[in-house]
């Protein structure tokens, strides 16, 4: 998930974990703690961007991390503490690891997936949230800051936040009931128009829970679709998409190429382009929100310099991001 949210669900744990001793040192230590895993970022600035994105939501946002990594800094923020003696290093140690573990609890839930079970490569990903939702974080936001406003042993204090807790956790929930509803939905309209596939994977479309996306898989091409919870057409339109995987055989043997497909988890499309090709990787979906296009999100330019593959990420247009959510909202709005 963004930043503010990890932030938000740091606070609101560690509140729960050592407010009444602490008071709002507990909500700062674990909007911290809640940020600590995503500096595994930082990898971009030491090495290329495959290896960074293999390496984000690695280490950092496993169970072994959470494990290990609390009593350190228990430890840390007990000897900073010691004279006021409000928390041993035990519950220091209890405040860093829930805030730590439910980091990549949360981000589990969303498109990129999460090692938990770090070192093992399978990453967990439910795909039922977008990484930012504001449904999902503004009532969690506005609960956690109110609780701020009250004494550390005031009983509203706590109901507050747990408030706050039970709305996200709630809203998450339901977001997991609506991904099941729109996926028979996909389904059906599938079996209607008798399109065979082997696989569907379905997932909210940016900053909302309302519009989906799936990407279908069909043998030799993906059909890629698009339904509002207020769609009235009963029948879905799908793109249809070639996967041309013959047609780039050139460097398909490519280590560098081998470890995107692994990367993309086998979701992905390869075009020529002028200067080499462009590696989508179909899991963030399109542009255009359900026209005929092949502008995906998520993009790799790979070029051969002096014979060797360079991979370069391409990088969202800015300038049109206000003509992009225009026609999300639209498309939102049901067809």
């Amino acid at each position: 998930m963004d930043s503010l949210t990890q932030i938000v669900l740091g606070a609101s744990v560690a509140e729960v974990t050592l407010g009444k001793k602490v008071g709002n040192k507990a909500m700062l230590w674990g909007a911290i703690a809640g940020t600590i895993p995503d500096l595994d970022v930082l990898a971009k600035q030491f090495t290329d961007i495959v290896t960074a994105n293999e390496m984000h939501r690695g280490v950092t946002h496993s169970i072994l991390f959470s494990v290990v990594m609390a009593p350190v800094f228990g430890w840390l923020i007990s000897k900073l503490y010691q004279k006021s003696n409000e928390a041993n290093w035990k519950q220091w140690s209890w405040l860093f690891f829930w805030s730590f573990i439910t980091h990549p609890l949360l981000d589990a839930h969303t498109t990129w997936g999460t090692q938990l079970f770090w070192p093992l490569e399978l990453k967990v990903s439910y795909q039922n949230i977008f990484v930012a939702d504001p449904l999902y974080t503004i009532p969690f936001l506005v609960c956690t800051a109110a609780a701020l406003f009250y004494h550390r042993t005031h009983p509203k204090r706590s109901s507050i936040n747990r408030l706050g807790i039970i709305l996200s956790s709630s809203y998450m929930v339901l977001t997991l009931g609506i991904k099941g509803y729109t996926y028979f939905k996909f389904e059906d309209s599938l079996k209607a128009q008798n399109i065979e596939y082997d696989e569907i994977s379905n997932r909210p479309t940016p900053l909302n829970s309302v519009l989906w996306t799936a990407n279908v898989d069909a043998d030799s091409s993906y059909f890629i679709g698009y339904y509002s919870l207020f769609d009235t057409q009963e029948t879905i339109a799908f793109n249809k998409v070639n996967k041309n995987r013959g047609e780039f055989t050139q460097i398909m043997d490519e280590e560098i190429v081998k470890r995107l497909i692994k990367l993309c988890k086998g979701w992905y499309i390869i075009q020529k382009t002028e200067e080499g090709y462009a590696f989508n990787d179909l899991r963030f979906g399109m542009f255009s929100f359900g026209e005929a296009t092949e502008e995906f999100v998520f993009r790799y330019d790979l070029v051969y310099k002096n014979g060797v593959l360079t991979v370069t990420q391409r990088q969202p247009d800015v300038e049109n991001a206000s003509e992009m959510f225009g026609i999300l909202w639209e498309r939102i709005k049901g067809n």
